[in-house]
Formats: structure tokens, sequence, C-alpha cells
């Protein structure tokens, strides 16, 4: 029982899957993050079942290019997007830490938000219609969304956190953080060597990418906001989401050229 409702919590934070809704409470929502990953897995299947349509039916690659970009989003319901829309009005202000802040917890949209969130969705479109969606696709961009998760829920238990207001707050809180951190680092390592074994170098790339993009998060987090933020971690997401695609699909076009 306190599995299942561990993982109805996740699914109900992050997703925008209908699941039973239990009352939060310390049991459920001690490992919560390590179901987080969970998300993930549903939008690799999503991912197959839109690959198997497209092959059913005579659907123009534009249209499957704009299925794939958008799946993540609704299967999210725009959650992780939000806090990218919004770290993104934050960083433009170029204000103190403490303005910052007040920026995050504005429900306005800025245009700064507006120009990167349609900027975004441009490149997306554009890798998602540059890469064939084969086996080895699904598998490596599969694993990078629960790759992304993983990472993230690992991020909650570990860095400093912003303030003691906000969703990310209340789950570090709750949170065994060390069995959270033991638990999604060994998924994390399991994760990079499914990622080595089925994508070759651009697994590894796409591995690199992931990195790079949480070393990133860390330093802005800290150096910029004072810590992590429920939209910093939505933030780092999307970062990382995006990156990983960009790192396949470069792989990609350098063995196409070779």
């Amino acid at each position: 029982m306190i599995v299942a409702e561990t993982i109805a919590v996740a699914f109900a934070m992050f997703s925008a899957i209908p699941v039973p809704q239990p009352v939060w409470n310390e049991k459920n929502m001690r490992h919560a993050m390590c179901a987080f990953p969970l998300v993930g897995l549903v939008c690799a299947a999503a991912y197959v079942f839109w690959t198997v349509l497209c092959g059913a039916w005579p659907v123009p690659g534009w249209l499957q290019a704009g299925g794939y970009c958008l799946i993540p989003v609704f299967i999210t319901g725009g959650i992780h997007l939000d806090g990218y829309a919004d770290t993104c009005d934050a960083l433009a202000s170029y204000a103190e830490q403490a303005k910052k802040q007040e920026i995050l917890k504005d429900p306005h949209c800025g245009s700064f938000a507006l120009i990167r969130v349609c900027s975004y969705f441009v490149a997306y479109f554009a890798l998602c219609a540059s890469v064939q969606m084969d086996r080895q696709a699904l598998i490596c961009l599969g694993l990078g969304f629960v790759l992304e998760r993983t990472l993230s829920g690992w991020a909650v238990a570990s860095f400093p956190i912003a303030r003691n207001t906000g969703l990310v707050h209340t789950f570090a809180t709750a949170a065994d953080r060390v069995t959270v951190r033991r638990v999604l680092a060994v998924l994390a390592v399991c994760l990079c060597a499914g990622l080595m074994a089925a994508g070759g170098v651009a697994g590894v790339c796409m591995i690199g990418a992931a990195m790079l993009v949480l070393w990133r998060y860390k330093c802005v987090a800290q150096k910029q906001f004072g810590g992590i933020s429920g939209d910093l971690a939505g933030w780092f997401l999307q970062k990382a989401e995006i990156w990983m695609l960009a790192a396949f699909v470069a792989c990609r076009i350098v063995e196409a050229g070779v």
C-alpha cells in the first residue's frame, strides 16, 4: 500500500496522468523522489506508441516531429516547462539574488520567458524532425527521459534548498535523503550503462550532456539563487532533455557524414 501511495504521490505531482489522490504524509512522501523516474518511463512508452502509430498510418514527417516534441508536455502537464519559463525570466533580469527569488514567485509570464520558451520549442521541433526514430533512438531517448528525472530527484536530495517554502522544500524535508540519494545514484549508474550499451558514442555524448547540465544547474542555483527550488528543478529537467536530444542528433549527423 505504501509503495502504491508513494508512486501515486510522484505521479500526482510530476505528471498530468490521472491517479488516485492519497493524502500526503510522512510515509508516502519519504521515498516519493525515487518514484519520479517512473514518469520518464511513461514518456518513453508514449514515444514508442507514437512511433508505431506513425508507422501504421501515413503521418507526415512534420506532424510526427510535432508529436515527439509535445508528448513530454502532455504527460507532465507542463509543470517543468513552467519552472523553465520562470527561471529564464529571473536569469534574464540580471538582478540581485533576492529580486530573482521574487521573479520566480511572480505568477506572470515575462517577455524573456516567452522568448525562451518559443525558442526552446523551435529547437526541439527541429531536432525531432532531424532524427529517424528507429529502435536505437527510442531506447536512447527513452533512457534519457528516465535519467533526467533520476538526476533531478538526486539533486533535490543532495543540493542546498533556496528557501523554506515551495514543493522542493516539502519533498526534500519529508524525504529520507540518504536513501533517496543512494537509490537514485545507483539507478543513474545503471541508466548510464544502458545508454552506453544501446547508443555507443551517442549514448556517451548524451550522458556527457546531462552531466554538464547538472553541473551548470548546481552552479547557477547556488550562485544566483542561493540554492535549488521547484522552478530551477524544472529548468534543469527541460535543459537536460533538449541537450541530450541535441547530443544524440549531433552524433547521428556525424555518423551519417562519415
